[in-house]
């Protein structure tokens, strides 16, 4: 990804992945970031439903990385790092952690999400990208059984303009240095090595102690006197930090 990116604002969407998916399908080129100021169908991961009232950001990029579709997860994680860099930028001094893969969490309260949706090339590779991020700023919605909190107040336009700018510093540094720089920032802004986690995965429960990320991504956990690579599944609970 080289270039600057296109922000499009609208006052009204129904849902900015859809019109970036539309738009995608149609041949518009990269680059281009979508931000609504409401959505009044927006969605976030696993087809959860996702509060769209003006004052919070509500946007979606558009990419075409070339690569194989195992790479849009680190697409996802790379996304994860600069949302992380714009809200410390825009509220410095804040707890703000990630939590595998795509969440902004702040003492255990949702702060931001990342929705990342793929179309593949008939050969299975990406033919394009969409990231969707969705971020807490004026107010927190309520989501059941899950702490929420904002960030602001802080114009949607003016953390859309960080984020791209930190999107576009990372793209560059991906395309000069690959995988191994994201992985690094994403595990520095993670969660503490020896956190106690559970991931679910489907109807199961899995728990083990926090490694870090594998080369790929994947998430590490040490469960049974091994370690596990785990590349889906959502974190449900974390627990301190343990050595045992």
């Amino acid at each position: 990804m080289s270039g600057s990116f296109r922000l499009q604002i609208h006052d009204l969407l129904p849902s900015t992945q859809t019109l970036a998916a539309e738009l995608a399908e149609d041949g518009e080129a990269a680059g281009l970031a979508i931000l609504a100021r409401r959505q009044s169908q927006g969605r976030g991961r696993a087809g959860r439903a996702w509060t769209s009232r003006e004052g919070n950001l509500h946007i979606s990029i558009l990419l075409r990385p070339q690569g194989p579709a195992r790479e849009i997860a680190g697409h996802a994680l790379l996304a994860a790092v600069a949302l992380h860099e714009a809200a410390a930028h825009h509220a410095p001094g804040r707890a703000l952690r990630l939590k595998w893969p795509n969440d902004l969490m702040e003492n255990g309260a949702k702060i931001a999400g990342i929705l990342t949706e793929a179309s593949l090339d008939p050969a299975g590779g990406i033919a394009h990208l969409i990231i969707g991020i969705g971020v807490n700023l004026a107010y927190a919605p309520e989501v059941e059984g899950r702490e929420t909190a904002c960030l602001g107040p802080i114009r949607p336009e003016d953390f859309a303009e960080t984020l791209l700018e930190r999107l576009a510093h990372w793209h560059a540094v991906q395309a000069a240095q690959g995988f191994a720089p994201i992985r690094a920032a994403w595990i520095e802004r993670g969660p503490e090595r020896g956190s106690r986690l559970i991931l679910r995965q489907g109807d199961k429960p899995v728990t083990g102690r926090y490694e870090g990320l594998a080369e790929d991504g994947g998430l590490l956990l040490a469960r049974e006197g091994r370690v596990e690579v785990h590349h889906a599944g959502e974190i449900i609970g974390d627990g301190h930090a343990s050595r045992d």
